[in-house]
C-alpha cells in the first residue's frame, strides 16, 4: 500500500500531498518509543523507591539495637556504679541519642536496697523515644519499644572506678 492510501485513510496526519518517504520512515521508527520509556522510568523509580525503603528499614532495626545495647551498657553500669549514679544515664544517652533521659528507668531489687543488700538491677527504656523516618514526602515517626535488662548486683560501689566516672 502506498504512502498516500495510507494518508487517505487518517492513519497518518499528513493530508493532502504525499509525504516524504523518509519522514513516514521516521515516523514508524519511533512507534513504541514511549512505552519502553515509561517502562525504563517505573523501572528505575520502582529500584529507587524500593531502595530507600530497604534503607529506612535497616535505620530503624540499627536504632532498635542500639536501644537493646544501651540498656545492657546501663545494667553493667548500675551493677558496679553507686546507686542512681548519674555516669549511667549519661553514658546511655551518648550511646543512643534519640534517647529521653525521663525514658530511662534504673531500680534496684528489693526496692530500697543499700550496696550490700541489693540483689539485682534492672535499667528499661520506656517506649516514649521516636524516631524520625527521612523518606521523601512521607514524613512520620516509629516508636521504638521498650526494652529492659536486669543483672544480679556485683560492687555497686564507684570508689576508684573510673566506669563510673
Amino acid at each position: 500500500m502506498s504512502i498516500k492510501k495510507y494518508c487517505a485513510m487518517g492513519f497518518l496526519p499528513f493530508k493532502g500531498k504525499e509525504p516524504k518517504a523518509s519522514s513516514y520512515i521516521d515516523m514508524f521508527r519511533q512507534r513504541g518509543a514511549t512505552a519502553v520509556e515509561f517502562a525504563l522510568v517505573v523501572g528505575v523509580g520502582g529500584f529507587l523507591v524500593l531502595l530507600i525503603g530497604i534503607m529506612e528499614l535497616s535505620r530503624v532495626l540499627f536504632y532498635m539495637n542500639t536501644a537493646a545495647e544501651a540498656t545492657r551498657l546501663g545494667a553493667r553500669l548500675a551493677v558496679v556504679c553507686n546507686v542512681d549514679a548519674p555516669a549511667i544515664k549519661n553514658r546511655m544517652r551518648n550511646m543512643l541519642t534519640v534517647l529521653d533521659p525521663d525514658a530511662i528507668t534504673v531500680s534496684y531489687n528489693p526496692a530500697g536496697c543499700g550496696i550490700q543488700t541489693c540483689q539485682s538491677v534492672t535499667v528499661s527504656i520506656s517506649s516514649a523515644a521516636a524516631i524520625q523516618t527521612v523518606i521523601p514526602f512521607v514524613p512520620f515517626s516509629i516508636n521504638l519499644p521498650a526494652f529492659s535488662t536486669t543483672l544480679p548486683r556485683e560492687s555497686m560501689d564507684s570508689t576508684d572506678n573510673a566506669v563510673c566516672t
